[in-house]
């Protein structure tokens, strides 16, 4: 049976990242792989995937919603600033969400943003003239499954403290 060598002097710098051992180490650790991904982009690439995907998703949500607002009718001025007032809402309750979930553990972690999932598909629903009943029943069906489904990464992929497994 074959196991892998555990590295040894390697200190963590950040989730997920190893930083280089020190030279009193012995070779064979020197040698050791890391199992974390490279980061192939800068960190400026980073910085405008971090705000461009929140916009890029609040667009389509807010092109959605007002779509199942008008009910196939004609676009008015109502129904576009509906849209960009959407848009803007989602926007900043995605950035909100991010960034306090980061500081969570993995529960707290998968529960925000099941809740945050589940409304923003309830909202979606109720704009398009559905029951409240099955507007509700479809979120919270909607938000279990994101639960789920997070909280299994982050426990499969996170320590107890929420920090990031190499």
């Amino acid at each position: 049976m074959a196991h892998a060598e555990t590295a040894t002097g390697g200190t963590t710098t950040r989730p997920g990242r190893t930083a280089q051992a020190p030279a009193s180490a012995s070779a064979s650790a020197s040698t050791s792989t890391s199992t974390s991904a490279p980061d192939v982009f800068g960190p400026r690439t980073h910085l405008v995937a971090k705000w461009a995907l929140p916009v890029l998703l609040g667009l389509i949500y807010g092109w959605w919603a007002a779509a199942n607002r008008r009910h196939g009718t004609e676009i008015t001025g109502w129904n576009l600033l509906f849209g960009w007032l959407t848009v803007l809402v989602f926007v900043v309750l995605y950035a909100v969400v991010r960034a306090v979930a980061a500081r969570l553990r993995r529960e707290q972690h998968a529960l925000l943003w099941a809740v945050f999932t589940g409304c923003a598909v309830g909202f979606l629903i109720n704009q398009s003239g559905r029951s409240v009943l099955q507007s509700a029943g479809i979120s919270v069906a909607v938000a279990a499954g994101v639960f789920l489904t997070l909280f299994y990464r982050y426990y499969t992929h996170e320590d107890g403290p929420g920090r990031r497994l190499p």
